[in-house]
């Protein structure tokens, strides 16, 4: 019952940490709320959660991938695709190398193969903590896109460089040609899987579709489910669980293009994912904040292991481990920009990126959920059956770079992220297609109105003018739905905006009435239901 209830308060706590970061005036980053309101959660319950990693992994890490991958904005995803592929394979390499001496240099008595365990556990980023950090800051949209990029695949090669460093550490045999090869196999058979799940699953859906008509409840169950099977199948022929995931996401996204789904149901489903999103990242955080006092009160047995007496070494290590993971990816990015254009004497300096920029790609690599639930699959004990040298300090170690991270990049973006404008090649480029996409839709709706109106004109007494005037009508209710109101209105436009608000008082007042009559019991409740429901409809498209 105990179990039950820590349950049901870490879910309120996650409600409270979102009020929490609306009401507090200096923007404190919700990850960092989360972590403290899960630290307090610790306090009443002695017992807490035993984390499971492998239970972690598989509820909440393929959901978030897979939303990631499946609202990544595909055509940044490939535009930037030299950058993310930099981040995400050259500089975990780097990190793993580079941290694992340093870390194994500052603390003899843990191994170098469980130094570099520790440097590749730490070296993924979290890009959810990112956006709790700079939700309210005017991030760049394309630095934003190549760190939402970068973390989408830096958790898959900084695992299998873990495991590899796990395996060393467990055999006492390293092979550079096994490494490769065993990546290899992970990367291919973890997207190969996911890519053929979502494939199949789409098929399945698209028969049971064809012969039974659509089940709102079905297709939503059936877009949950579907993480969880790519990640489950691909861990079944060894590939990479979350490499599948975020190509389940993929391909899920090229799917839906189909427009076979009812917009009822992508309304609900897309409630029921920003909802699912909401709670599981407030999940892991306050997890993490349960999680640390069990960490840190162990901190002064781990003292003896590192050859000193005063625990604050511990702190300073960890401090020493951050600040090597920021000077790795400010090297790492300068070297990626600037070497090929010194090369090469390629473009002009106006066009590469500011400093800032770089120091904020720098700072944004934030530590989070899977650092944690990766540090914590460490084997207790050596097949030899003695203990696993430095696990424990590995677990601590991790845990207070996460934190650090969080607090660094809290204090640091705001400051980098200050009066920096918005991109106007972005702002251009969405208008034009924006432009484009309407022309194409208006030529598209024009036509198929007039095939429509020909043949109701077969069978009807309304005369030309009628269908004529009905037609404009319809048309400029379209496009005048598209347009912001920062564009030039024309007289038409102020027309249409009247009319919406008049349309929306008419909706607002029909709902009110609606639910006075239910509860003066002269209608039912589920007529009520119904009746508001397709008011909100309305209300949707014209809000």
């Amino acid at each position: 019952m105990e179990s039950i209830e820590l349950v049901f308060t870490i879910l309120v706590a996650i409600l409270v940490s979102g009020l929490i970061g609306r009401v507090l005036p200096w923007g404190l980053p919700l990850p960092l709320i989360q972590i403290g309101l899960g630290f307090i959660i610790s306090g009443v319950f002695d017992e807490g959660i035993l984390l499971n990693p492998e239970v972690f992994f598989l509820l909440l890490i393929p959901p978030l991938l897979f939303l990631d991958g499946w609202r990544i904005p595909k055509d940044e995803l490939w535009r930037d695709k030299a950058g993310i592929f930099q981040l995400a394979f050259g500089l975990v390499i780097l990190t793993v190398f580079g941290l694992g001496y340093i870390i194994h240099w500052m603390i003899p008595a843990m191994p170098l193969p469980v130094a570099f365990a520790l440097a590749a556990i730490v070296s993924p980023t979290d890009p959810v903590a990112v956006q709790g950090i700079t939700r309210r800051l005017p991030v760049p949209r394309r630095l934003m896109s190549i760190l939402e990029g970068e973390a989408l695949f830096n958790d898959a090669s900084g695992l299998v460089a873990f495991r590899m460093a796990v395996l060393a550490a467990m055999t006492g045999v390293f092979s550079i040609s096994q490494v490769v090869t065993s990546f290899i196999w992970v990367a291919a058979a973890g997207i190969s899987m996911g890519l053929i799940t979502t494939w199949l699953l789409f098929l399945m859906h698209q028969r049971i579709y064809y012969f039974l008509s659509e089940d709102q409840g079905a297709e939503i169950l059936l877009s949950l489910l579907t993480p969880f099977a790519a990640y489950v199948l691909a861990e079944a022929i060894g590939g990479s669980g979350i490499l599948s995931s975020v190509a389940a996401g993929l391909a899920m996204s090229s799917f839906e293009l189909s427009g076979r789904i009812s917009p009822m149901t992508r309304m609900r489903r897309t409630a029921m994912w920003d909802l699912l999103q909401f709670t599981l990242n407030g999940f892991m955080f306050i997890l993490l904040g349960e999680q640390l006092p069990t960490i840190f009160n162990e901190a002064i047995d781990l003292v003896t292991q590192t050859g000193h007496y005063n625990p604050w070494w511990l702190l300073m290590y960890a401090i020493v481990i951050c600040l090597s993971l920021t000077g790795f990816r400010f090297i790492w990015v300068t070297v990626c920009i600037y070497v090929p254009y010194l090369w090469a004497r390629t473009g002009k300096p106006s066009s590469l990126p500011q400093w800032r920029h770089i120091l904020i790609l720098s700072f944004a690599g934030v530590r989070g959920a899977v650092t944690l639930a990766g540090v914590m699959t460490l084997p207790f004990l050596l097949p030899d059956e003695s203990e696993f040298p430095g696990r424990d300090l590995a677990v601590f170690l991790a845990a207070t770079v996460i934190i650090i991270s969080l607090i660094a990049a809290s204090i640091a973006l705001p400051l980098l992220l200050k009066d920096i404008s918005p991109s106007k090649e972005f702002m251009i480029s969405y208008s034009n297609q924006k432009k484009m996409a309407i022309k194409v839709a208006c030529e598209q709706v024009n036509m198929h109105l007039d095939s429509v109106i020909a043949n109701l004109e077969k069978n009807d007494n309304f005369d030309a003018k009628f269908y004529e005037d009905v037609k404009t009508r319809l048309m400029t209710d379209f496009v005048n739905g598209f347009q912001p109101e920062s564009e030039e209105q024309n007289l038409e436009y102020d027309k249409y905006q009247v009319e919406r608000m008049l349309r929306l008082a008419l909706i607002d007042r029909a709902r009110i009435s609606i639910y006075q009559l239910a509860r003066e019991k002269k209608i039912s409740d589920e007529l009520a239901r119904e009746l508001v429901e397709r008011l909100d409809f309305d209300h949707i498209r014209f809000s």
